[in-house]
């Protein structure tokens, strides 16, 4: 990523800014995730009641435990599906934002592998608050065409590019003792189980 790229993408985040970019998976919105001005306008532009946390994203798996609590199931799935295209749901560690787990004492993080959305989240030097680029019950944008379609001038900048699968994460809850998964992405819930089981 060019030195000025990330220069404007810093910028946008540090005004309470939206930004729009490719993941591995769909076009996501970001914001800073302890700015809570930008997380209602993240609320406000995509005609979302702010009754569930966003998803956080992260450059690297070693800042997990900085905001969730890891059991050793947890670590034996990051540890084999993470970077990648999943989001795992954690218990919360105690005195996060509100915003970030909405009371819920729940918080999903994704590490992305996609060098794109990796230079995005290095030019960003913290966390993100990560949503897919859509409205209200819409599908996500895959481009970043379709994004400014969708949206116009109510994001402040855009990393210009191609998504790689068009298929949304896979989200898998671990805040139990049974694995559920939420939403089946490219990685399916029998996969996981076989590498909690393995490792037993």
């Amino acid at each position: 990523m060019e030195q000025l790229e990330s220069k404007k993408i810093k910028e946008a985040l540090s005004n309470h800014g939206i930004i729009a970019f490719p993941t591995e998976t769909v076009m996501g919105l970001g914001v800073y995730f302890d700015d809570e001005e930008a997380f209602h306008r993240l609320n406000d532009i995509k005609n979302r009641i702010p009754n569930k946390p966003y998803t956080l994203m992260l450059e690297s798996t070693d800042k997990i435990g900085d905001f969730a609590k890891i059991d050793g199931k947890a670590r034996r799935i990051i540890e084999k599906f993470m970077p990648g295209p999943i989001t795992i749901l954690l218990n919360c560690n105690d005195n996060l934002p509100f915003w970030l787990d909405m009371g819920t004492g729940i918080i999903g993080i994704r590490v992305p592998s996609y060098s794109v959305t990796l230079d995005v989240l290095k030019a960003a030097e913290k966390p993100l608050l990560v949503p897919s680029a859509n409205k209200r019950d819409d599908k996500p944008a895959r481009n970043s065409d379709e994004v400014i379609q969708i949206f116009e001038k109510s994001i402040n900048y855009v990393v210009e590019g191609e998504c790689l699968s068009n298929i949304p994460s896979t989200v898998i809850d671990l805040t139990k003792e049974e694995i559920k998964i939420i939403r089946q992405g490219n990685i399916s819930i029998e996969d996981i189980k076989r590498v909690v089981e393995e490792k037993r």
